[in-house]
């Protein structure tokens, strides 16, 4: 299959950025993709003086579409028959809506080291073609995969700090969701992956201007092992970086953030034999019936986003914060394509230990 260029959303932003024949089956899964709303929240990175415990409370808003005028070559990807089906099918009115509240917990246990829990919860609300040729609804909320992680300060100076991390997710969300036919539904559909996640970060601030102007890097990288349905989601890198600012001395409880966000990831792939489906005749000829490890085509994806936002600082280690995350470059390889995303976000420190 060939790789289509990436879609320019912004182009001005862009130059910037560049600086066996076989009856149908009576129920399907096509493949439309997983993907959700990142940013830098410098409260989540960060260690916290020991005995403090910094909460963050977020809401993410993750739309994603059909790129527009396109139809698409997406491939049924059913792991219940360990068959994939490649198809050459319309998936403009294919759309997926992925809303995840989360709870993160972030607790110094030195000065140095950190805990981290991440727990999300997701509903997943998507247009696919699950059971035929038609787009039908679909919907599922719960528990997503918890994260687990634990941080080294390794640079703890005034103006600066350097995290390194280690994150485990556990396979705590569900995975067993099931369509109308009651097949599993699509991997990508499901509120978990299956299986544990490793998750090493690095994580980078500086006061260029003392109590103005701060700097902050991201880098992270996730890698998911095959569940037991011999599905495994592509590993994933994101790379961030940004700007807070305070314009005015005198209203230090108004921050500007300003962050760019890259992501890059992996074909997800499986076991599985291989068809290919003629919609003509309504059938599926097996091309190779041994069940191997495969790439699934059109998921993976690269995403080049700004993300602009405002933080309030409320009262006394409380803030209040929106980002806007607006793509900017994007290839998902004729999958949907995330839409520009939303975040809201409120943080609040509590001391447990050591202090009044």
């Amino acid at each position: 299959m060939s790789k289509k260029l990436p879609s320019c959303v912004y182009p001005s932003l862009c130059v910037l950025a560049i600086v066996t024949g076989m009856t149908w089956p009576s129920f399907v899964d096509a493949s439309c993709g997983s993907v959700s709303c990142f940013v830098v929240i410098g409260s989540q990175q960060q260690v916290p003086m020991a005995g403090l415990l910094t909460v963050n409370a977020i809401y993410n808003y993750t739309p994603m579409e059909a790129p527009s005028g396109q139809g698409g070559g997406i491939p049924f990807a059913n792991q219940s028959n360990r068959t994939l089906t490649l198809a050459n099918l319309n998936v403009n009115q294919i759309r997926t809506l992925v809303r995840t509240a989360t709870l993160d917990m972030n607790y110094g246990l030195t000065e140095r080291f950190g805990l981290q829990v991440t727990v999300p919860y997701r509903q997943v609300n998507s247009d696919a073609q699950i059971g035929g040729l038609n787009p039908v609804p679909y919907s599922d909320k719960g528990l997503g995969d918890v994260r687990v992680s634990l941080k080294y300060n390794a640079l703890p100076t005034l103006r600066s700090m350097v995290v390194l991390g280690f994150g485990v997710d556990l396979p705590t969300g569900d995975y067993g969701q099931k369509t109308t036919g009651g097949l599993l539904a699509e991997s990508t559909l499901q509120l978990g992956r299956g299986n544990v996640g490793l998750v090493p970060t690095l994580y980078q601030s500086y006061e260029l201007i003392p109590h103005r102007l701060n700097q902050f890097a991201l880098a992270s990288y996730r890698h998911t092992f095959k569940n037991s349905d011999g599905y495994k989601f592509g590993d994933e890198v994101n790379l961030s970086a940004g700007l807070n600012i305070i314009p005015f001395e005198s209203t230090a409880w108004f921050v500007l953030t300003q962050q760019v966000n890259y992501r890059w990831i992996q074909n997800d792939a499986m076991d599985a034999s291989l068809l290919q489906f003629n919609p003509t005749t309504g059938t599926s000829i097996l091309l190779d019936p041994a069940v191997k490890f495969r790439a699934v085509p059109t998921t993976g994806s690269t995403y080049l986003a700004y993300s602009p936002g405002i933080m309030l600082n409320l009262w006394d280690y409380a803030s209040f914060y929106f980002i806007a995350q607006i793509p900017v470059m994007r290839d998902f390889n004729g999958n949907l394509e995330q839409q520009r995303s939303y975040v809201f976000g409120l943080s609040k420190s509590f001391q447990l230990l050591g202090g009044s």
